[in-house]
């Protein structure tokens, strides 16, 4: 596992960024993150599958239909995680979109909430110096009027963000 020498102070401000949100009663914290894309189409998934009679599949998974790309929001306050799938490469775009989407959907719920912690990872869509990516939030966070604190981890340890 990479470390840089920052590694551990940044984990220091993560916990207590995260505690000082989950404390106060005007503050969501959510985690955001893509995983892995996924391939579309016949494909033989290993020879695994969780039924009596596997369907026929290809025997060569070198064709697809698509290929979606998996990205979650995970509200830590009530563990309740949207997924959501897009068609495209995951860019600020999709991620802000998704974004955007999810807090139309969850903001009724939320009356008092006027910022948004997002607890996120240094990928490549979500980096700080990617300037679509803070254009994007930047336009978000005056749209809706919340405040919107980054909690990035630190890099190479993506796997503890929630």
């Amino acid at each position: 596992m990479k470390k840089i020498p920052e590694t551990d102070a940044i984990f220091e401000h993560v916990a207590e960024a995260n505690a000082t949100a989950d404390a106060a009663p005007s503050v969501l914290r959510v985690s955001i993150d893509s995983k892995a894309k996924v391939k579309v189409g016949n494909l033989s998934r290993g020879g695994k599958d969780r039924r009596q009679q596997p369907p026929k599949a290809d025997d060569h998974d070198m064709e697809w239909q698509q290929v979606l790309i998996p990205f979650g929001i995970l509200n830590l306050q009530t563990d309740d995680l949207a997924i959501y799938l897009g068609e495209s490469t995951e860019t600020p775009d999709f991620i802000v979109d998704c974004l955007v989407h999810w807090w139309a959907d969850n903001q009724p719920q939320y009356p008092d909430i006027t910022t948004l912690a997002i607890n996120l990872d240094g990928g490549s869509a979500t980096r700080s110096d990617r300037t679509q990516f803070i254009k994007r939030m930047v336009t978000f966070a005056q749209q809706s009027g919340l405040t919107l604190e980054l909690i990035y981890y630190p890099p190479y340890h993506s796997k503890y963000n929630p």
